[in-house]
C-alpha cells in the first residue's frame, strides 16, 4: 500500500441515529474506490463493517468497525459507528481516534434522539463535521423538511452544500452549489454519473441557496466579508478557502445529500471529506501528559511515537486486537512499546490495516494512521502507547456505568465451566459489560447499558464462546431489620449418653440508624460466660443474620448486647454456644418487630420537554419520590428516588413514552422500608422459593 503522509489522511467516523444509513454509505465509498468488487448491503448481511452473527441478524451496527480506501491521492480511514443508545459508549469512544465526523440524517425521519446524541459528543471533542441527509430515495424523503429539522436543532450553521435533484423514486442526482454544476447518476447503484447543466426548473433555487452559502462564508471571515462587500461575489477559490476554513473552525457545517443504498451521489461526498475536513495536521497537537506533567502531542513523523487504544476487539482466531489512533512518530511492527497507563512494555507481534474484520499487513505506521496490533499482554481500552522513554500518556477514555441488571445461568455444567474465560473476553472488548457474582444473592448478573445490550452479550457467550445461558430478571438484594427492642433467652442443651453440649445465652436486640449494619457488645461479668466463648457467640450471631426470618434475607442496622447466660464445666462448647446465639437471634428477631428493606435507587432521566409530565407519572406510579429538575440543551433531567424494584422493566417503557428519545441513568443510593402490603407479597415468594419455611414466617 501507497505510504501517505499525515496531511493526505482523512480519518472520519459516520455518526447519527440508528438505521440512518451509515454503514450502507461506508459499503458505497469501499465500492466505488475500489476496496470491494461489489456494492454490498445491510439486508443482504454482507457489508465489510457489520460482521458479526448479531449485527447480520438484527441488521443493525452493535460495534464500531474500521475501513479505508484511497481515492484523488490521499487515503481515508472511515470508522462505522453504532447509533443505537445501548451502543452509544462505542460512537464515543471512536471520535477520540478521528480528526472529523460525517452526521448521516434520514431524509423521511429527519434529526433523531441518535442524532442529538452524538451531536452532543461532537460539541464535547470540537470536531469538525459534515451532514448528509441520506436516504433521498425513499419514499416522504423530504430535504427541506429534514433541513428545516436539521437547523432547528443545531443552528443556522447547517448551510447547503448540495440540493437534490429529485426526490423518492426521482432522485437521480446532486446539485454542487460551489461549482453550480449538477452530477446527474446512473440508476444501476453502479454509481457511475455525468457532470451537467443545472436543469432550469432548479436553476433559480440553485443561485438562491448558493448565495445564502457564499454569505455565511464571508460572514466568517472579515477579508472575505470586505471582498464580498465590495465585488458581491467571491472568486470560487475564495469560497472554497473560506468554506474549508469555516468547517475546521467550527463555524459552519455543510449539507449534503445522497442515496447510499442506491449509490447517488455518494462520491462527491468522499472528495467533501477530503476537500473541508481536517487532517491530522489540521487538528494539530493533542493534550497529553508527558512524564507527570501537562502538555502536547505533535501531529508529526519525526515525534516519539504516541497512540491511543480506542478499542479492543476479541477474535476467535487472532485472540485480542487493539486498535490504535498513531498521534505522533512511527513505529515498526515488530517494535517494543511502552504502555504508560500500565507501567509495562509491549512486544507488538505485526501490524494491520483492518478492512471489517480483514486484516491488511502494515509496514510501518506513522503519525495519522489508524492500524491494529494483535496480542497484547497487558493492554486494554484506553491505554496509551508510546516510544520507551518517552513517558507520554493521553486522557483515559471514559464509559458509562451500566444501568440494568439481569441474572444469568448456565444451562448445563458444561456451560458453567466454560463461562470464567467467556466473560473474561466479553468484558475485555466491551469496558461497559459487567458479569459479577452477588454476593448476597448468589446470583451471577450480568449488568449493561440496556436490555437490547444485555441481549446481545448473552447471544454473543452463545454463539461465539459456545456458552448457552438462561436470562433472567435479577433477585432484588432485600435485607431485613427490626424497629424494636427485644430480650430473650437462647438455650441449647444436649446429653446423648457421653458428653452433652451446653450453651445458654441472654441478649438484648435493638435497632441501628440506617447504613449502620451490625454492632455486637460483650457485658458479660462475674463469668457468667467465660471469654473464651464470646468470639463464638458473635460468630453465631454473625453466621445466623444472614438469614432473616421474614423472607431469608441479611439482617442490617441492629445491635446485639450480651449480658447474662450459663455455662456447663464439661459439656460447654464453642459449637454449643454458637447455636444457643442463633436460638436467641431468632427468638429475638420475632420479638422486635421485624421488616423488609428495599434498595431505593437515583435516578436520571433525559427526555424531550414533550414527554416531562408522562415520565413523572409514571415514576409516580412507581413508587417514586420527585427529586428536581433541570436543563440541559434541548433536554430536561428529572431526578428521583425510585425502589430498585419497580425499575428492572423501566427502560422499554422509557422508550416507548419518548419514542426512543430519553434516556436514563440509575446508581444505588440507600435502603428504605417496604410497604407492607408489598412485604406480604416478598414473603410469599420467598415461603415458595424455598427460601423459607412457612413456620419461619
Amino acid at each position: 500500500m501507497k505510504d501517505y503522509a499525515p496531511d493526505r489522511i482523512r480519518n472520519v467516523a459516520l455518526i447519527g441515529h440508528g438505521s440512518s444509513g451509515k454503514t450502507s454509505l461506508a459499503a458505497a465509498w469501499l465500492f466505488n474506490f475500489g476496496s470491494t468488487s461489489r456494492l454490498t448491503k445491510v439486508e443482504k448481511g454482507n457489508t465489510v463493517t457489520d460482521y458479526e452473527p448479531e449485527e447480520i441478524e438484527r441488521k443493525i451496527s452493535i460495534n464500531s468497525a474500521a475501513c479505508f480506501f484511497e481515492v484523488k491521492e490521499h487515503k481515508i480511514h472511515c470508522l462505522d459507528t453504532p447509533g443505537y443508545s445501548n451502543f452509544l459508549w462505542d460512537t464515543r469512544a471512536t471520535l477520540r481516534a478521528v480528526d472529523g465526523a460525517l452526521v448521516v440524517v434520514c431524509g423521511v425521519a429527519g434529526v433523531e434522539v441518535g442524532t442529538e446524541k452524538v451531536w452532543e459528543m461532537l460539541e464535547e471533542f470540537s470536531l469538525p463535521r459534515l451532514i448528509v441527509v441520506n436516504k433521498m430515495d425513499r419514499e416522504n424523503a423530504n430535504f427541506k423538511r429534514a433541513l428545516d429539522s436539521i437547523r432547528q436543532f443545531f443552528g443556522r450553521q447547517a448551510v447547503p452544500l448540495q440540493i437534490p435533484l429529485g426526490e423518492e423514486k426521482n432522485f437521480s442526482g446532486v446539485v454542487d452549489l460551489l461549482r453550480m454544476k449538477a452530477y446527474l447518476f446512473e440508476k444501476d447503484e453502479s454509481g457511475r454519473f455525468k457532470e451537467t447543466e443545472i436543469p432550469p426548473a432548479l436553476q433559480e433555487e440553485a443561485a438562491k441557496k448558493r448565495e445564502e452559502l457564499v454569505e455565511m462564508i464571508a460572514e466568517n471571515d472579515e477579508k472575505l466579508m470586505e471582498k464580498y462587500l465590495e465585488k458581491g461575489e467571491l472568486s470560487a477559490e475564495d469560497v472554497q478557502r473560506g468554506l474549508r476554513k469555516a468547517v475546521l473552525n467550527l463555524q459552519l457545517y455543510p449539507v449534503c445529500v445522497c442515496s447510499a443504498l442506491e449509490n447517488i451521489g455518494t462520491q462527491p461526498l468522499a472528495e467533501a471529506v477530503i476537500d473541508l475536513l481536517s487532517s491530522p495536521v489540521d487538528r494539530g497537537e493533542t493534550k497529553a501528559k508527558i512524564r507527570e506533567t501537562e502538555g502536547v502531542v505533535k501531529p508529526l513523523t519525526e515525534e516519539p511515537f504516541a497512540a491511543l487504544v480506542f478499542k479492543t476487539i476479541s477474535d476467535p482466531y487472532t485472540g485480542r486486537i487493539s486498535l490504535l489512533r498513531v498521534f505522533s512518530g512511527r513505529i515498526n511492527p515488530d517494535a517494543v512499546v511502552t504502555n504508560t497507563s500500565q507501567d509495562t512494555d509491549e512486544k507488538l507481534s505485526g501490524l494491520f490495516f483492518l478492512q471489517g474484520k480483514e486484516q491488511i499487513p502494515a509496514g510501518q505506521v506513522k503519525a495519522g494512521d489508524i492500524v491494529a496490533t494483535a496480542k497484547l499482554k497487558a493492554t486494554s481500552t484506553g491505554d496509551t502507547l508510546c516510544a520507551k522513554g518517552s513517558e507520554i500518556e493521553f486522557p483515559r477514555i471514559m464509559f458509562p456505568e451500566p444501568s440494568i441488571s439481569f441474572a444469568i445461568e448456565p444451562k448445563t455444567r458444561a456451560d458453567e465451566d466454560r463461562i470464567s474465560q467467556a466473560t473474561h473476553r466479553i468484558t475485555d472488548e466491551d469496558p461497559t459489560v459487567r458479569i459479577e457474582r452477588d454476593a448476597e444473592t448468589g446470583q451471577l448478573l450480568i449488568s449493561g447499558n440496556g436490555q437490547l445490550h444485555v441481549e446481545i452479550i448473552t447471544d454473543r457467550l452463545k454463539k461465539r464462546y459456545n456458552v448457552d445461558v438462561l436470562l433472567k430478571p435479577p433477585k432484588i438484594a432485600y435485607k431485613e431489620t427490626i424497629r424494636g427492642r427485644s430480650d430473650v433467652q437462647g438455650k441449647y442443651k444436649r446429653q446423648t449418653g457421653g458428653r452433652g453440649q451446653y450453651g445458654d445465652v441472654k441478649i438484648k436486640m435493638e435497632p441501628l440508624a440506617r447504613g449502620s449494619d451490625f454492632e455486637f457488645e460483650d457485658k458479660i461479668f462475674g463469668g457468667a460466660i467465660p471469654k473464651n466463648f464470646i468470639p463464638s457467640i458473635e460468630k453465631g450471631i454473625q453466621e445466623a443474620r444472614k438469614k432473616g426470618i421474614l423472607a431469608g434475607y441479611p439482617t442490617i442496622d441492629f445491635k446485639v448486647t450480651l449480658y447474662d447466660g450459663s455455662y456447663h464445666e464439661v459439656d460447654s462448647s464453642d459449637i454449643a454456644f454458637k447455636i444457643a446465639a442463633s436460638m436467641a437471634f431468632k427468638k429475638g428477631m420475632k420479638e422486635a418487630r421485624p421488616t423488609l428493606l428495599e434498595p431505593i435507587m437515583t435516578v436520571e432521566v433525559y427526555t424531550p420537554e414533550a414527554y416531562m409530565g408522562d415520565i413523572m407519572g409514571n415514576l409516580n406510579g412507581r413508587r417514586g419520590k420527585l427529586q428536581g429538575m433541570e436543563q440541559k440543551a434541548n433536554l430536561r433531567i428529572i431526578k428521583a428516588l425510585v425502589p430498585m424494584a419497580e425499575m428492572l422493566d423501566f427502560e422499554p417503557t422509557l422508550t416507548s413514552i419518548t419514542g426512543g428519545r430519553g434516556s436514563f441513568l440509575m446508581e444505588f443510593s440507600h435502603y428504605e422500608e417496604v410497604p407492607a402490603q408489598i412485604q406480604q407479597k416478598i414473603i410469599a415468594e420467598a415461603i415458595k422459593d424455598g427460601r423459607i419455611k412457612p413456620e419461619e414466617e
